[in-house]
């Protein structure tokens, strides 16, 4: 009876007809919880596409990159970098401006100095040998000055000012650099977790139908239509299966947890992704799933196929981070040479000075009682500084930002060269996979169309149990094959575009994206 309802449903199945009909409540139990879903995905903070019934965080692929740039923590240290760099501008640009100093002070005399004159200066009867005490100085002793300085000539200054605003500039394309990475990285990690969910869901399949064709022998080994050893076969597949499973299932961890800490997420168990790559059309987006559609359309880099070559060099010789950050190095090592050089220029300065004093003896006063007791100064000046001789240290100071320029000079020109290499070959690596998928997706038609031929033909007694399980090993190797040269042609367009300098939601904007 059993075999019979098997064999109805899998003729059945073989028509192309679909299991029965739900009931009308299931049907009704599953519109309410797509209303439910609904209604989360609108809810749902940015970054986050939904919360399952579980609690896990369920990401799309533009929302983990989106939840990336806000939280990620190496990018949060490019920043700060970048806010270090900016006060370091405020500060070159304080040398400037005028500088005012105050200062004040008071001295008691507890034993005032006294100084020994010869007498005759005050008395002419006097021995010439007798001498005298005199003190200088009262009890109590004020003084207060405000001085002001400001450089008229100073070629070090304004020099400076344009050093550190290259640093700045080389620190804002480090943020920029920084963030194309992060964005990389999160969209490899992603990857990586579906082709990880991949494997784990063609193994159980694996499991399933191995189970299936071991009930089914077994049932034949009973009624004498297959040997013991069919049986056994099959037994130890399913041995060798099992432990896949486990490693499948621990490589989707290991994969969530490094998504959410790229993401900076406390729960990392929690964490999933939508998206299936054993689905994902890449010649028809159109024809794909939103999630896939949503991943497929999730690119900068807009060129295809190898005779994208030209504009992917184009746009990496224009936009590429790593580059840009060498020519800002090589112009940042060009101003610090100029900073040393100017050293053998003159610096002109005006100062001026208002000084106030005050003497008081017995108990103190602030600055005395009366202008008696006080007295100001007022003084204005011009001061030229001339640097003659410093023991050759500045001709070596020179000479090692010059070696410093070189070294910058060679770091570009080699770093362009490495970048035409990554970059073509990243364009053939995508071309490849995508090449490679087109070719896969038609031997998993065919393995499938195999694999139900030998299971019909095993149930009727006309094929072998060999057969049945070649034909399920090819089934589960060309789906994984699909869904690896999927996984391939992802990574190469994520990798091609930080190589162009166009990453998505860093440089594209992603919502404009045409899906192709």
């Amino acid at each position: 009876m059993k075999k019979d309802a098997r064999a109805g449903i899998y003729g059945a199945w073989r028509c192309g007809t679909r299991s029965p009909r739900p009931s009308r409540a299931l049907r009704t139990g599953r519109r309410t919880a797509l209303a439910l879903a609904a209604l989360a995905l609108m809810v749902a903070p940015p970054g986050v596409a939904a919360q399952d019934p579980g609690g896990a965080t369920v990401l799309t692929l533009e929302g983990a990159v989106r939840t990336a740039l806000r939280q990620n923590q190496d990018l949060r240290v490019a920043r700060l970098g970048l806010d270090e760099a900016r006060e370091q501008v405020s500060e070159a640009w304080s040398n400037v401006y005028p500088s005012i100093d105050f200062s004040a002070n008071y001295t008691r005399n507890v034993s005032p100095a006294v100084s020994f004159l010869p007498a005759i200066i005050f008395n002419p009867d006097a021995s010439p040998d007798d001498l005298i005490q005199i003190r200088f100085g009262a009890d109590n002793l004020w003084n207060s000055a405000v001085t002001v300085e400001q450089p008229l000539f100073r070629p070090s200054v304004f020099v400076g000012v344009g050093a550190a605003g290259r640093f700045r500039n080389l620190q804002e394309e480090a943020v920029r650099g920084q963030s194309q990475s992060v964005v990389t990285q999160v969209r490899l990690t992603y990857y990586q977790l579906l082709l990880a969910q991949e494997q784990r869901r063609l193994t159980e399949n694996s499991v399933r139908r191995v189970r299936e064709s071991l009930d089914e022998t077994r049932k034949l080994n009973e009624a004498g239509m297959a040997a013991d050893y069919d049986v056994l076969r099959l037994e130890v597949e399913l041995a060798n299966l099992l432990p896949n499973v486990r490693r499948a299932d621990n490589a989707v961890r290991q994969a969530r947890r490094q998504l959410a800490l790229q993401l900076d997420l406390k729960d990392q168990d929690s964490v999933r992704v939508t998206g299936t790559l054993a689905s994902m059309d890449l010649d028809h987006p159109g024809a794909n799933t939103p999630e896939n559609r949503e991943i497929l359309a999730f690119h900068g880099f807009r060129g295809r196929g190898l005779e994208a070559v030209g504009d992917a060099l184009k746009a990496a010789a224009q936009l590429r981070s790593d580059l840009r950050q060498f020519e800002l190095t090589e112009d940042l090592r060009k101003t610090q040479m100029r900073l040393e050089q100017v050293s053998y220029l003159p610096s002109v300065t005006i100062f001026g000075d208002y000084t106030v004093t005050a003497q008081e003896n017995g108990s103190p006063s602030f600055f005395g009682e009366t202008s008696q007791q006080r007295a100001t100064s007022k003084r204005v000046g011009l001061r030229v500084s001339l640097p003659i001789f410093q023991g050759l240290r500045r001709d070596a100071r020179v000479d090692q930002k010059r070696a410093a320029l070189r070294q910058a000079q060679v770091q570009t020109r080699l770093a362009r060269e490495r970048a035409q290499v990554e970059v073509k070959g990243l364009v053939e690596q995508a071309d490849e996979a995508l090449a490679r998928a087109r070719g896969q997706k038609l031997a998993v038609d065919q393995a499938r169309r195999g694999f139900e031929i030998a299971s019909a033909q095993y149930r009727e007694g006309l094929g072998s149990q060999l057969e049945l399980t070649d034909a399920e090993v090819a089934l589960r190797q060309s789906e994984f094959n699909y869904a690896q040269a999927v996984y391939d042609y992802l990574v190469a367009r994520a990798r091609l575009d930080a190589a162009t300098g166009e990453v998505p939601l860093v440089d594209v904007d992603v919502r404009a994206a045409d899906g192709t």
